[in-house]
């Protein structure tokens, strides 16, 4: 029965609970037999009963049913199983966020807790990066980041923060202990949820049966109960997790499944097809091929503010995406999630919503585009050998930046509905700096920065020449087979040619652009501009720009800085290096979230970025979902990948 609705439960002939709505009475009378109109939840009828009341009643009431709160979720995948070990489609996630509850989820690239009553930090008393001592025969995670027993000539990072090679002698190096605490919570079947959950299912994501990556839990010294509902997780010496905040395993029914072996657990129906979750809906159908229905879980721990809000939620499973739009403008379906839909079908989405039939939903995701500058290339494809070293002065990377509409881009292929970026981070990011230098479109100013730098059009042909060699500033600007990518590369060709740059697209196959050097054209460095996207997270990249990970064979020193090229799977194909970028970087990266250097160099490390533009940012891509008018409260949000994330809150207001 839903908290939602405030009735009162009185008895009749001492023994029936029945709901019903009363008047209020000055002064109680003898009882005698009366009708009174009345609703029971389980049905829509209004229904009539005889009751306990007075001979002359204030008023008759009749309550009309409230409207059903039934969301339908339409979707071409049918989950293969509800097994939280198992597979990982994104409608397995959006079932999944229904039945079990959220420990912490991801919102605009930082932690929030749900089911956990804290994200630990660094800043507060529930984490610490404590000194201990190691001895020959313990397992640590070494310089290079790997899992190795100590032994005499290994590599590690001491405790002091350098690298140090072991002698067999005692050494002092960090390692992370976080606690984490849970907010009461209760199963479906009525047992609570435990700390001894939640190392159970530790326990089966390290087993070796269990079809999931072992990098954390290998890199893991303990993870036990320390209270009812607390647990610590403890690292390795030496493994320095930037990720250390969400190192909490998702509590599972260990007094219904202990009875199977992780192999069994896989296909068993009791964790497959029928779990027993501790979130705001339970499964009660599984119709395959057809739906899957989940109704509330009135044993939720948030019950008592009103949650879940559905009455239920219906996944509805297509053959055919097409019929998915056709249904929701016919009322037939509410919600169509992101992985349902493309770029190309926005246009429709804004027409029907226009005439009220939908609302689409549009937000930034952490992919973004960018395009860099070939500034340090390989072999004789130039800086002077072979072509002119056309970006290796900032000003010329500078004034292209200017040069670049990168608003009218946004205008044109994204309908407007995403945002600048000025970092390899966006300006909604944590760690995204106030002070960071932000280059406007300014066609002028380009030109004179340009003309500056001596690049100048002495024939009045438009195209501006090298002052060196005197060969016109043409260079080709590479990308993939990305529809988008390609609209991106042809509207930079046009904004060039207003500062004198004549820039001819050069469209490979996906296989071809983005191989490893030094075959491949943008990792091998030999391009002059290169358009593709990164990915943004929670903890800056960047090493993207660093010189570490310049691209080149890996035997190989680098002799412009005297140190080895980072092999041909690096990631800074521009060949860019900036000595103050590289300590602001390392710094960060040396830190921890909730260490003051971490913010502090990160945010060093992006005014360095900024000022000297090794690429030029874009803008995001966009995550759309759409759904009928009357659905409340769906948030998609840059770096939660569900949008089904708090459907526990989602609502319907017919």
């Amino acid at each position: 029965m839903s908290s939602r609705r405030h009735w009162v439960w009185t008895a009749v002939s001492g023994a029936l609970g029945v709901m019903i709505l009363v008047s209020c009475r000055t002064q109680p009378k003898p009882p005698t037999t009366v009708t009174v109109t009345r609703i029971v939840v389980e049905t829509a009828v209004p229904q009539t009963i005889l009751v306990a009341a007075t001979d002359e009643p204030d008023e008759v009431v009749t309550v009309e049913p409230p409207a059903s709160k039934n969301l339908v979720i339409c979707t071409t995948q049918e989950p293969i199983t509800l097994y939280p070990y198992g597979s990982t489609l994104a409608v397995e996630t959006a079932v999944l966020h229904a039945i079990y509850e959220n420990d912490y989820t991801t919102l605009t690239y930082d932690l929030q807790p749900q089911g956990l009553a804290a994200i630990p930090s660094l800043a507060g008393d529930d984490a610490e990066w404590r000194p201990v001592t190691v001895l020959t025969g313990d397992i640590i995670v070494d310089a290079a980041g790997s899992v190795t027993t100590l032994n005499k000539g290994v590599k590690l990072i001491a405790a002091s923060g350098e690298e140090i090679t072991f002698d067999g002698s005692p050494a002092t190096m960090n390692q992370l202990a976080v606690t984490f605490t849970m907010q009461p919570r209760v199963w479906s079947d009525g047992q609570p949820v435990t700390a001894a959950d939640s190392v159970y299912s530790f326990q089966l994501d390290a087993d070796p049966d269990t079809p999931t990556s072992k990098f954390i839990t290998s890199r893991t010294a303990s993870y036990e109960a320390v209270g009812e509902r607390s647990v610590q997780w403890v690292g390795l010496p030496g493994f320095h997790d930037v990720d250390y905040a969400t190192r909490f395993w998702r509590p599972l029914p260990r007094h219904l499944w202990s009875q199977f072996s992780p192999t069994e657990l896989l296909t068993e129906p009791i964790s497959s097809r029928e779990p027993v979750g501790d979130g705001p809906f339970v499964l009660t159908e599984w119709a395959p091929g057809s739906h899957i229905r989940l109704e509330p879980n009135w044993l939720y721990y948030r019950a008592d503010e009103g949650l879940p809000r559905l009455d239920s939620v219906l996944f509805r499973f297509y053959a055919e995406n097409d019929q998915l739009i056709e249904d929701l403008l016919a009322g037939r379906c509410d919600l169509v999630p992101p992985e349902e839909l493309n770029m190309s079908q926005i246009p429709l989405l804004l027409a029907a919503e226009r005439n009220g039939l939908i609302r689409p939903y549009f937000q930034t995701g952490a992919v973004y585009e960018h395009i860099d500058f070939g500034i340090n290339s390989w072999g004789y494809y130039g800086d002077g050998d072979g072509r002119p070293d056309w970006f290796e002065d900032v000003r010329v990377r500078q004034a292209i930046a200017m040069c670049t509409d990168r608003q009218g881009m946004i205008d044109e292929i994204l309908y407007g509905r995403s945002h600048l970026n000025h970092s390899y981070i966006p300006t909604n990011h944590p760690l995204y700096p106030n002070d960071l230098t932000e280059w406007p479109y300014d066609v002028q100013a380009a030109n004179a920065l340009l003309d500056e730098t001596g690049y100048l059009d002495n024939n009045n042909d438009g195209i501006r020449e090298d002052p060196v060699s005197g060969l016109p500033f043409r260079v080709t600007l590479g990308a993939g087979d990305n529809k988008m990518q390609q609209r991106i590369a042809q509207y930079l060709q046009s904004n060039l040619r207003d500062c004198g740059i004549e820039a001819n697209p050069a469209f490979l196959t996906t296989e071809d652009w983005y191989a490893d050097g030094p075959d491949g054209p943008l990792f091998g460095r030999r391009f002059d501009l290169g358009e593709f996207a990164w990915i943004a997270g929670r903890d800056p990249a960047c090493f993207l720009y660093a010189s570490w990970e310049i691209t080149g064979p890996a035997d190989e020193k680098n002799r412009a800085i005297g140190q080895p090229y980072g092999g041909w799977d690096a990631a800074n194909e521009t060949g860019w290096y900036d000595p103050a970028y590289d300590v602001a970087c390392r710094t960060a990266r040396q830190s921890l979230p909730g260490q003051p250097a971490y913010a502090a160099s990160h945010q060093e490390a992006q005014r360095i970025y900024a000022r000297n533009l090794p690429s030029i940012p874009l803008f995001p891509r966009l995550k759309v979902a759409a759904a009928h008018p009357s659905v409340r409260n769906l948030q998609l949000d840059p770096t939660q990948p569900s949008a089904l994330w708090n459907l526990y809150e989602i609502d319907i207001e017919r």
